[in-house]
């Protein structure tokens, strides 16, 4: 599968430095063997994690800039699942497809909204507990060193299921050939072939059929007959202007008629292999365009910019910018960052040039140049106590401004694509701010210009009305561009990127979207065989290229190393596998090599891998003097050509294929051999004790929460007040027979030793506290509810009688401790119950260890990234069927409507 690179032009703008001789030479391959060591034992693919080598004889790793070590918590993971699940790239006209270099001679390979490229190394993890995972590398083995057996046995498992699904076909092909042929089966292109075959009834993976020659091909491949959809009648439905009915809002019609159809018959795509194979994305597309945010209104007059001690008056424009930054003071982390605050002040005073700068009481100009003389208190302060204002509004006024919002974007939420209704997913323009961006980003702090009508394109069919522009404005552009699924676009002013204004999660064409890329990650089985024994032989490639991209293929297979783009000038140095430059790999005797580089998101990546002996003897020679910083480690490589490479495999084959693959093989591998038990709180941490092993191998990391601690430490309170509840119902016992001491012997009813007097006593006081604040809520709440309904409120004394309940277990707690006798309580009390209520409490309290124990062992690892984006959905759901968990404790109900598709395609019997 080698090819040519010597055609390929490095990309502009790229260090090019130092480049590494076209040939490996015989005589540099044998100096490099006496150079590396031997330990007589080796054992490639595995990795060190936690922290820096101390103490030893090596190349000492740069900080790439980040002294302090620290990792950038990603924080928006959770919620930016629309945008990473799928690569809109895809959506966007090829002319408006973002460049990160204007010079680069190739396109940008990932898309931005793509989370982490990240493939893994697969190994199956022993029963450990939450906490262990991950554990740091000063403990006498390494995780990764006691799963080498594991890892080689999931590695051959999936070399053998490649042959097996090869064979399959080949026997299949074989069984199908016609008595008499023209020409040879062999140089029948693999498309006639499989014209040739008769129609098979898809089964979606939920049934197993009598030829079973095609079971683990992927779904896609597979025929079905199409149900079809009720397009007349859906289309005659969102073609009927929405009119407020009686009693109901536009936001409950839309969603009413939703219902209706979805009730008459549910189209189910994924069973229907001719749709989203072409490059027609649609035939009809009505839309009502999208809805900008309000126009800026100016501050109360007494509340000013002070500058040198002065208050000045302002341009709107100006002000407007400045309300940017005085509004976040509270956010430490920005405006506390020297670079947020150098780009927020030029582009501040860039409008204060434009517009005249400001006005003291007299008049008089008043010339703001220096930021430090700026305090921006009296902006935050009014921003502040309108913030507090709107959090305390009644829950009926909150209701009723939400539904009043809510009509009114009513008409933007749903489109009709090809006759069906399709939720919308982010119709609102973005509003002006300061730009934050990920990590250190050089343009954080960025004033975000207003976005207008003139500057966006609307993407509708040609018979739709086209939606009206506000009220003095225009769109810059109306298209009828049928291969795109975005409604609406714009370019913003920090990067230049385009945003789209795209279908909801849950549409049919984000739902094809991820099932294509699973279905690409599964077709990946039958050749990942093959490309691994290509690669290790390209290892000792006389050609220096593909020695490079031989060794680049094992790197983001084994370690979890994104393929890595070029950048321009104006963003983040942040690079991947083919972007690493010299200062980023440190090499250790006899075959370890340290990465540490400021990887997607500007993230520090830091990890030590063990690898094979010939790519640590690869690496040493991709560094070999004279090469020094800043010069490529894989200068004769781009992304471009690798994903150029990976194609001859399978269409369609790129480096980011791979961390799908890896990630939901591992996880199927784990699942198909778990034996999962006990509570649905157990069966959830089993299901997650397999998510996190793939989460970190996926380096999906992040900075442990400064609230973590403080959460952990609550939950365990919360299991010492079930505890020390165990032992009062157990004291409760000796009150109605005072004889079972005796029989249950003194030991059953001693208080636990860590439950002392100071301990019950503060106990006691946050019971008590929690009951006022909780009978005082629900006291004004009721409040709020005879208000909203015209009644007459409750005076304070109704809420001083519901509180008599608290004073009254006051005192029952002090005589207790006077005493030293706790009383039964309940209605009828025996030792029969009070037993029941024990074993009741010791259940709640084992619960909670477990979870206790998850939070723990998740404190560092981001499991929603890896469960969203790499591992198969249907997995998840294989798991919720085969071990009776409610998808519900995986899924939230928008990751629900997303995955719909999988949840309805799948049975427990499904496999990867």
């Amino acid at each position: 599968m080698s090819s040519s690179d010597d055609d390929t032009p490095l990309l502009k703008g790229r260090n090019n430095g130092v480049k590494s001789d076209d040939r490996v030479s015989k005589q540099v391959d044998r100096a490099m063997d006496k150079q590396t060591p031997s330990n007589g034992h080796v054992e490639p693919g595995l990795s060190i994690r936690m922290g820096p080598v101390e103490d030893m004889d090596i190349e000492v790793p740069a900080t790439n800039g980040n002294a302090n070590g620290k990792r950038k918590a990603r924080g928006s993971l959770t919620n930016t699942y629309k945008e990473a699940s799928s690569s809109e790239e895809d959506d966007k006209p090829l002319s408006k497809r973002r460049r990160t270099s204007q010079k680069a001679k190739y396109p940008k390979e990932e898309s931005d909204s793509e989370l982490n490229n990240v493939p893994l190394r697969q190994r199956k993890p022993p029963k450990v507990s939450a906490t262990q995972i991950g554990e740091s590398s000063d403990s006498d083995t390494p995780l990764n060193a006691k799963l080498v057996k594991e890892k080689e046995a999931i590695e051959k498992a999936a070399a053998k299921e490649a042959k097996n699904i090869k064979a399959k076909e080949k026997a299949a092909a074989t069984k199908r050939k016609p008595k008499v042929e023209s020409e040879s089966d062999d140089d029948v292109p693999l498309a006639k072939k499989k014209k040739k075959q008769p129609a098979k009834k898809a089964t979606n993976g939920s049934k197993k059929v009598k030829d079973e020659t095609d079971s683990d091909a992927p779904l896609a491949k597979k025929k079905a007959p199409a149900k079809k959809a009720p397009a007349k009648k859906a289309k005659a439905e969102s073609a009927t202007p929405v009119k407020k009915g009686k009693g109901k809002t536009k936001v409950e019609d839309l969603e009413q008629d939703q219902e209706n159809e979805d009730e008459e018959e549910e189209y189910r795509w994924w069973e229907d292999p001719s749709k989203g194979d072409g490059t027609k994305k649609w035939t009809t597309l009505e839309h009502n365009g999208v809805v900008f945010p309000p126009e800026y209104e100016p501050l109360p007059k007494n509340v000013k910019l002070i500058y040198d001690g002065v208050p000045v008056t302002l341009d709107p424009e100006a002000e407007e910018i400045a309300t940017f930054y005085g509004s976040m003071l509270n956010s430490t982390h920005n405006v506390e960052n020297k670079t947020f605050n150098k780009n927020f002040f030029e582009d501040f005073t860039a409008m204060l040039d434009k517009t005249g700068h400001g006005k003291d009481r007299a008049g008089k100009t008043v010339k703001i140049k220096k930021f430090e003389l700026c305090d921006f208190k009296p902006i935050f302060e009014w921003f502040d106590a309108e913030r507090a204002k709107k959090k305390a509004l009644p829950a009926a006024e909150k209701k009723a401004l939400k539904a009043e919002k809510d009509e009114a974007e009513a008409q933007y939420m749903f489109c009709t694509w090809d006759g069906r209704k399709q939720k919308v997913g982010n119709f609102r323009v973005e509003p002006p701010g300061l730009f934050r961006g990920r990590g250190e980003h050089p343009k954080t702090g960025r004033v975000k210009k207003r976005v207008l009508p003139e500057q966006i394109t609307i993407n509708i069919g040609k018979e739709a009305k086209i939606p009206e522009a506000p009220a003095g404005h225009k769109w810059k552009e109306i298209k009828h561009d049928k291969e795109g699924t975005w409604l609406a676009m714009w370019q913003e002013n920090i990067n230049g990127a385009y945003k789209y204004v795209m279908l909801a999660a849950n549409s049919d064409i984000k739902g094809q979207s991820d099932f294509k890329k699973f279905e690409k990650a599964r077709e990946l089985k039958k050749h990942i065989d093959r490309i691994r024994k290509d690669y290790q032989r390209d290892l000792r490639s006389e050609k220096m290229a593909d020695r490079q991209r031989a060794t680049a293929i094992y790197l983001i297979d084994q370690f979890a190393l994104r393929a890595g783009n070029e950048k321009g000038e104006d963003e983040a140095d942040t690079v991947g596998c083919c972007s690493l430059k010299f200062q980023h790999v440190t090499l250790k005797p006899p075959n370890f090599v340290i990465f540490d580089f400021l990887g997607k998101d500007s993230i520090r990546f830091y990890n030590e891998v063990q690898v094979d002996p010939q790519v640590f003897k690869n690496m040493k020679i991709f560094k070999k003097s004279p090469k020094t910083t800043n010069d490529d480690i894989f200068d004769r490589l781009t992304t471009s050509a690798l994903n150029k490479h990976l194609t001859g495999y399978m269409p369609g084959l790129t480096a980011k294929v791979f961390r799908t693959y890896n990630a939901s093989w591992t996880m199927a591998r784990l699942l198909k051999d778990m034996k999962s038990t006990g509570s649905i709180p157990e069966k959830v941490k089993d299901y997650n004790d397999a998510n996190r092993e793939v989460a970190i191998l996926c380096n999906h990391k992040r900075t442990v929460a400064a609230s973590h601690a403080g959460s952990i430490e609550k939950m365990q309170d919360k299991i010492n007040g079930l505890r020390y509840q165990v032992w009062r119902v157990k004291r409760m016992m000796i009150d109605i027979d005072p004889k079972i001491k005796k029989k249950k012997g003194a030991e059953y009813f001693e208080r636990p030793e860590d439950l002392d007097d100071e301990w019950r006593d503060q106990h006691q006081e946050s019971v008590l506290e929690e009951m006022r604040e909780k009978i005082t809520k629900k006291f004004e709440k009721d409040n709020e509810k005879l208000k909203a309904d015209g009644e007459k409120e409750m005076k304070a004394k109704e809420l001083q009688e519901r509180l008599e309940v608290v004073d009254e277990l006051a005192k029952k707690y002090k005589k207790e401790n006077k005493s030293g006798k706790i009383e039964a309580e309940g209605k009828g009390p025996t030792i029969e119950k009070l037993e029941a209520n024990v074993d009741k409490l010791l259940q709640q309290i084992e619960t909670k260890k477990v979870q206790m124990e998850d939070k723990e062992g998740n404190k560092e690892v981001a499991l929603g990234t890896s469960k969203i984006n790499y591992i198969d959905p249907r997995l998840t759901v294989v798991f919720s069927k085969k071990f009776n968990v409610p998808i519900e404790r995986f899924f939230s109900k928008t990751l629900r409507e997303k995955f719909d598709w999988a949840i309805k395609s799948v049975d427990e019997d499904w496999e990867f």
